[in-house]
């Protein structure tokens, strides 16, 4: 039985770990064939390698989604590759501690030019190939882009604005019949908290924190997150678009604590 996305083009950033991985491997058990977009080589041929283990198809494109140059490469190489694109993921993000006090700015710019500045330029770049499809776009936000949260400032704002050009870019696109959604998970456990400076003890103190801080009693697996990407990717959601889907164990609806 073909799978939801067999034979589609999809191009995921952010592929080499956390929800890109995990959303990669799921659209390429779906039949999907991908381009993966990471900065880390080792990293990013591992991922291919089990999709092509599994039979699938995935393009390897080491690239920095901050880089125009190299954000353009990607879209370029996943096009020509893949004859086309069917759908964009923008999983690339990263997170730093902060205040509106302590933020400093070469901190601000950087969230600002991983988590939206770098959404938006890979989504006007892919619009010309996802039209003639037509295709859609699915954006990793989270449960901060919906709810204020104290010391992610940044990040915070970057989700926020991540939210905003979802449902700006559906408005615009829905005419030529491409779909724009997000999803906003909660905690979910991946790489990024220990990336952005968090220390393995911390990590896991906040991971055990966060089962009460979730109504549901337990932090999300990027794998669930990608489920819901793949739904919205898919024709299942054909008349879903400028939505921001929250899956964060009920985390929106608590006030923060």
């Amino acid at each position: 039985m073909a799978g939801e996305l067999e034979g589609r083009a999809a191009l995921v950033t952010g592929a080499t770990s956390g929800i890109g991985r995990a959303t990669a491997l799921r659209f390429a058990r779906d039949g999907a064939r991908l381009a993966l977009v990471g900065r880390d080589a080792g990293t990013l041929g591992a991922v291919a390698e089990e999709i092509r283990a599994g039979g699938g198809e995935a393009v390897e494109v080491q690239a920095d989604v901050t880089v125009e140059a190299h954000a353009r490469r990607a879209v370029e190489t996943a096009a020509e590759a893949l004859g086309g694109l069917d759908v964009l993921v923008n999983a690339a993000g990263i997170i730093a501690n902060g205040t509106v006090e302590t933020t400093q700015l070469s901190d601000w710019d950087e969230m600002m030019s991983v988590n939206l500045r770098s959404v938006f330029h890979l989504m006007q770049l892919a619009v010309p190939h996802l039209e003639r499809r037509p295709g859609n776009v699915v954006n990793v936000s989270s449960v901060t882009g919906l709810r204020a949260f104290p010391g992610v400032l940044a990040y915070c704002v970057s989700k926020a604005g991540v939210d905003q050009l979802t449902r700006c870019a559906a408005l615009e696109l829905a005419p030529k019949g491409v779909r724009v959604n997000a999803v906003n998970p909660g905690v979910v456990v991946t790489q990024v908290h220990r990336r952005g400076g968090m220390s393995e003890e911390k990590y896991a103190d906040f991971l055990e924190h966060s089962k009460t801080t979730h109504p549901l009693g337990r932090v999300g697996a990027a794998e669930e997150v990608a489920e819901l990407i793949l739904f919205l990717a898919s024709d299942r959601a054909s008349w879903i678009t400028g939505a921001t889907y929250s899956i964060d164990g009920g985390r929106a609806q608590t006030c923060a604590r």
